[in-house]
């Protein structure tokens, strides 16, 4: 089952439905909820059911191991509980390629080694929910955060439908307590969620997909093909593409929880409007941005030990970050690029100290941020070093015919970078109005243009942010 799907749709209703029947019966509200969200993770593949379960029962045993001892045991209990999850993501997202290049590396000294065979398969979302067993271990250790009360709680935290695959990334601080009191259900919330849900769609559907198919695709499967300005046209779409993308599968799990009485964390905040690369990453996928800045940032040091050694924590806090997002050494050049970048804006600031940037400056800064985040996006979508290059190359050259520029395709990168870029308050007068109008009206809307959006995609493009 897909998020942009009709079929979600109606699985939505029916668990919203059902949750507010027993809204008043915590367990089997509870309990609902991680039914609700085993059957919707066992569609993609029922045996990874068995790592989900697994690691979801291990984990809370630990932890209440944990949170009952003292000392140097207490220790001991965290460093269990975050190797088993560490090692459950090192073996089913990381084997095949370290294996792989610690084969290739082999072979570049003359070597000749049959690489081991790995055929695990990639547990969906495997990531996210990692970071959220690690969130919860980390937190109960440092007094952030009580133990779940039960493994039912804890079960619905880890496995919840809406942000299983792909976050937002939930503090578990944030999210138990939430279990634990009755739901509030109140008509503007439901508004909101059903707004979220179709503005998430329409991203997804007439926005990314639309890019994926008709120009970025085309452009980094064979950038030779295709003119500079195509490429350069190609590297821009990629970018308002993951943004729609990512952005409205988050719109889609925030609005989603919202319809089961429940807040999940804000995940963007109009990230190519930042003016420096600091700004953008305060935007763009938040809920990992300040897991990464609280659980490794700040552990290694932050920026609490002078310049350079600053420097130093942003640029391996990123190159991990970058690792986090894919088992291929393009992503990690993409997360060292990040990291390197952050660096230099640290130095900068530092050098300007307080003096906050004139007008112009913003603005500088604004095209600077966008074109070295869209120059980074290369490495990450291209499925190779030689693939990257490519395209670079083909910009270098510089011609501009443009054929396959056409109307649509410029009609629908426009459309993308204008909702990103239209003021605030426009977006916020168009959702009061739909949360305004009769929830009658609401629901018909929403499911119009699930069924509309259906009929508009031609083929089915998987969210981009579910491989991770």
């Amino acid at each position: 089952m897909s998020y942009q799907g009709l079929d979600y749709v109606l699985f939505l209703a029916a668990a919203a439905l059902l949750f507010r029947l027993l809204a008043a019966r915590r367990t089997l509200r509870v309990a609902l909820l991680v039914a609700a969200s085993y059957a919707f993770y066992a569609l993609a593949n029922p045996a990874h059911l068995v790592l989900l379960a697994g690691l979801t029962g291990a984990d809370w045993l630990l932890v209440r191991a944990l949170h009952g001892a003292t000392g140097r045991r207490r220790r001991l209990w965290l460093a269990a509980a975050v190797t088993l999850d560490l090692g459950a993501l090192a073996v089913f997202k990381y084997a095949a390629f370290l294996t792989g290049s610690v084969t290739a590396g082999l072979a570049a000294l003359g070597l000749d080694v049959e690489p081991a065979a790995f055929h695990l398969g990639f547990p969906l979302g495997v990531s996210f929910y990692v970071f959220s067993s690690l969130t919860y271990s980390i937190d109960v250790y440092r007094g952030h955060c009580a133990p779940a009360d039960s493994l039912l709680d804890y079960a619905a935290y880890v496995s919840f439908f809406p942000k299983l695959i792909a976050g937002p990334i939930a503090r578990a601080r944030q999210f138990l307590p939430q279990l634990a009191a009755p739901p509030r259900f109140d008509d503007a919330a439901t508004g909101r969620g059903l707004f979220l849900i179709l503005v998430g769609l329409v991203k997804k559907v007439a926005l990314a997909d639309d890019l994926s198919r008709n120009l970025v695709d085309r452009v980094f499967d064979a950038p030779q093909r295709y003119s500079s300005l195509e490429v350069l046209a190609g590297v821009y779409g990629y970018a308002f593409q993951i943004y729609c993308d990512f952005s409205g599968l988050a719109d889609i799990a925030i609005g989603s929880a919202l319809l089961l009485g429940l807040i999940l964390p804000r995940n963007f905040d109009l990230p190519y409007r930042a003016t420096n690369l600091q700004d953008f990453w305060r935007r763009w996928h938040i809920s990992l941005s300040t897991w990464l800045r609280d659980y490794l940032y700040i552990p290694l040091g932050g920026s609490r030990r002078g310049p350079l050694r600053t420097y130093r924590n942003l640029f391996v806090t990123m190159l991990l970050g970058g690792l986090w997002h894919g088992a291929g050494w393009t992503f990690v050049a993409w997360g060292a690029l990040h990291g390197a970048g952050l660096a230099a804006t640290r130095a900068f600031q530092r050098r300007r100290a307080a003096r906050p940037p004139a007008p112009l400056g913003r603005l500088l800064g604004g095209l600077l941020t966008f074109h070295f985040v869209a120059f980074c996006w290369i490495f990450f979508r291209a499925p190779s070093f030689d693939a990257a290059r490519a395209v670079l190359a083909r910009i270098a050259e510089g011609s501009t015919y443009a054929p396959n520029l056409t109307p649509r395709v410029l009609a629908v990168l426009f459309a993308a970078a204008l909702l990103h870029y239209l003021p605030r308050g426009w977006h916020a007068r168009v959702r009061a109005l739909f949360v305004a109008a009769p929830a009658p009206a609401q629901a018909a809307a929403l499911l119009v243009a699930a069924v509309a959006l259906s009929h508009l995609a031609t083929t089915f493009v998987p969210f981009i942010y579910q491989q991770f």
